[in-house]
């Protein structure tokens, strides 16, 4: 392996000196990056009350097959699942499937910061984080993207926070909506197969 493959150590005692002088802006991104972190995950453990619902269960229930599910993909995937199979208010199906829109494409912010790498200038300011995430682009395969961490991008996040502390009010204002649904299409009397 050629040594221009390695990547040079940082001057960790120069930025250790920096880094106080840093500190308002990466205080600034850390806590971006906490409450997009904390607004996703309140929207995420709203599931469980949606599963309750389509599962007609209870919470322990619901909580039990939530947890057991460990990704969030096969919880949004069991709940359009159940949705396709219980429920019949289409009305209802499209506020759903909207809901589960928002959330997914919510995750994907979400986990492009919680499974980034972070990159620093030589002043020790955050300056791009470089995703995780392996991809194949011109028949290559590469270590993800490498985007900027600049003021439209810091803008980008506050307006993702408000999307989803939105989001989570939808959710709550929808959970009775489904209870009544579902509470109704279990009262009405099931016809027999002859």
């Amino acid at each position: 392996m050629d040594d221009e493959q390695i990547p040079h150590s940082p001057d960790f005692d120069e930025l250790d000196r920096l880094a106080p002088n840093k500190a308002g802006r990466r205080n600034l991104l850390f806590a971006l990056i906490g409450n997009i972190n904390y607004s996703w995950s309140n929207n995420e453990s709203t599931f469980i009350y949606i599963l309750q619902h389509l599962m007609e269960t209870d919470e322990l229930t619901a909580t039990l097959v939530f947890g057991t599910l460990n990704t969030t993909r096969a919880r949004v995937d069991l709940i359009e699942r159940l949705a396709d199979a219980k429920l019949k208010d289409d009305t209802l199906k499209k506020k759903l499937r909207r809901i589960l829109r928002v959330f997914n494409e919510s995750t994907r912010l979400r986990n492009e910061f919680s499974h980034a790498t972070f990159r620093q200038n030589q002043q020790g300011e955050i300056t791009h984080t470089h995703s995780m995430r392996i991809q194949r682009k011109n028949g290559q395969i590469q270590l993800g993207e490498i985007k900027a961490l600049d003021d439209a991008r810091i803008a980008q996040m506050g307006k993702a926070i408000e999307k989803l502390v939105k989001l989570n009010r939808e959710i709550w204002s929808f959970i009775p909506e489904l209870q009544q649904t579902m509470s109704q299409a279990a009262d009405k009397p099931q016809l027999q197969p002859s």
